[in-house]
């Protein structure tokens, strides 16, 4: 399979609804757009939108950074879905799966993609994104991460996940820390992308940029917005800064000096900086787009 997929630090979900806001998506800034076929469409018009997404991911102007999230599978729509999609001419593709809750839901979207690749000559190259909103998926995390080799990120999603366990809107950021922490721990394991969830608001106020940087400091990977003005905010928050650009590369070189005189660990700016701090350099560079290798 090739491997054309790109961590995004910011995705904005659009709604499959109305053509006319697919290239304004795509020049709003945002690393990835997602079409959304699921939730944003009625179930009349699931037909319309899917020929709709179809027809212009076969033209030449589609940008990269272009997903789909499609219907959920065991849906009357996905594996229409699917077919349009991964039978669809132009650039490499990822398919978001929402409401993902066992293994079994990405084997079936994994055979179905590869029956469809067959069917149009082209060799596997469409990359899957598993959407986390139940209770079940995220008890299944583990077989989830192991499900199929297309799998490249996992998502949060708080909406359906909030209101499956019951839980209260107003409930605070801290009372998901356990389900950030879990995600977190299946993405690394399995070398996966980790993204946060939408912010269930189309503002970029206070509340919002607060909920952005509490994500970028637990360690996902990129968050998903719903509205552009929310782009530059999520950007900002998920790109290293010049300094710490800078830092990284100093931790990396005093530890490759500190190799070459064979130690292990040496003193940077009074700290002792070992290989565990060396993995968050190499994690800050190639957030900034530069290679470790």
């Amino acid at each position: 399979m090739t491997d054309a997929y790109v961590t995004p630090r910011c995705c904005l979900s659009v709604p499959a609804t109305d053509e006319r806001r697919f290239a304004k998506a795509a020049a709003s800034g945002a690393d990835e757009i997602v079409l959304d076929l699921e939730d944003s469409v009625p179930p009349g018009g699931k037909d319309e939108a899917r020929e709709r997404v179809a027809a212009w991911l076969a033209t030449q102007e589609v940008p990269a950074g272009v997903s789909v999230r499609v219907n959920a599978p065991r849906s009357p729509w996905c594996h229409a879905d699917i077919v349009a999609v991964g039978g669809s001419a132009g650039a490499d593709r990822s398919i978001v799966v929402p409401k993902v809750e066992n293994a079994g839901d990405l084997a079936f979207v994994d055979r179905l993609l590869d029956g469809v690749e067959a069917a149009a000559g082209r060799v596997p190259q469409t990359s899957v994104q598993a959407l986390i909103e139940s209770p079940e998926g995220l008890a299944n995390l583990g077989e989830i991460m192991t499900a199929t080799r297309r799998l490249r990120a996992v998502i949060l999603g708080y909406a359906d996940l909030g209101a499956a366990l019951g839980r209260s809107p107003d409930a605070g950021a801290d009372s998901w820390a356990p389900a950030r922490h879990a995600m977190l721990v299946a993405a690394r394991t399995a070398g996966v992308a980790a993204i946060d969830g939408p912010f269930l608001g189309v503002d970029a106020d206070e509340p919002f940029t607060d909920a952005v940087r509490h994500a970028a400091r637990f360690g996902f990977d990129g968050k998903w917005v719903i509205h552009p003005r929310q782009v530059a905010a999520v950007v900002e928050a998920f790109t290293p800064t010049s300094a710490e650009v800078e830092h990284a590369d100093r931790v990396l070189a005093a530890l490759e000096s500190g190799h070459a005189r064979g130690a292990g660990a040496v003193e940077l700016d009074g700290q002792m900086i070992d290989e565990a701090l060396a993995v968050t350099a190499r994690r800050t560079l190639a957030k900034a787009g530069r290679s470790t290798a």
